[in-house]
């Protein structure tokens, strides 16, 4: 989407937004326009939180410990939220957070961290998942944030999958083959996309995912991806064919 009061320092908040009603920014957010981003009285940002739409807000007080802002004008609608279910195996530091990044990026509605046999981290600081997809919001102007879930088993996972939604596999035992074809035959579907571990699924899972009667199995084609690399892969391909690029 084109972007919009791009010089304009981007703030998602808790509070509701509307028009007349003056928004108090908590410390942290406080500190960060008026002692890192050196904001005054009269300077404006974006304020969103993702449900009334896009704001642009002016300070009227530049205390570090607590800003105040009035609604100028709403710059952009809140458009529907996604429904696309994004499950993963997390990944360690670095890669794990450019995971829940890319995800924003590519509309996710859902982020699901699912623990496997072979997952190469075992415990989360769902905290910092949550101020990792905010941040990703806050830099690319997704309006709608997606639902960060508390890691899950696989088997936890797939004993409460709704029977009326599909999950799309990335199957790296699959033979090479162009997914297109597939996705395009669930378009209109309720749809959940899963990337295993680095390691790939044990045996055993797959085994299991394979029999299930609501799993769609694709590949992302001849190369080996990483676990990051196949994130992005198949959330570009399944928004181009059958998501909201189209």
């Amino acid at each position: 989407m084109p972007r919009t009061h791009a010089n304009l320092p981007r703030l998602f908040v808790p509070s509701a937004l509307i028009a007349g009603t003056p928004v108090d920014l908590g410390k942290e957010q406080s500190l960060y326009l008026a002692a890192v981003l050196r904001k005054s009285v009269g300077d404006e940002v974006v304020l969103f939180n993702g449900r009334d739409g896009a704001w642009r807000a002016q300070m009227t007080s530049d205390s570090k410990r607590s800003v105040s802002l009035d609604l100028i004008e709403q710059i952009a609608a809140q458009p529907a939220a996604s429904d696309l279910w994004y499950g993963f195996a997390p990944l360690k530091s670095e890669r794990l957070d450019y995971v829940i990044q890319k995800a924003v990026e590519m509309g996710a509605g859902t982020i699901q961290p699912v623990l496997t046999q072979f997952t190469q981290v075992s415990r989360l600081k769902h905290e910092r998942l949550v101020a990792n997809a905010i941040e990703a919001a806050e830099q690319c102007e997704v309006l709608n944030v997606p639902v960060v879930a508390p890691e899950i088993s696989l088997s936890a996972l797939l004993e409460t999958w709704p029977s009326d939604r599909r999950l799309i596999l990335a199957d790296e035992g699959a033979a090479s083959a162009s997914p297109v074809e597939r996705l395009t035959q669930l378009a209109g579907e309720k749809l959940g996309i899963l990337i295993g571990p680095e390691g790939g699924f044990s045996d055993a899972e797959r085994t299991r995912l394979l029999a299930l009667p609501y799993v769609v199995p694709i590949s992302l084609g001849p190369r080996i991806l990483r676990a990051d690399t196949a994130a992005v892969a198949a959330l570009a391909v399944i928004q181009a064919t059958i998501g909201d690029w189209r």
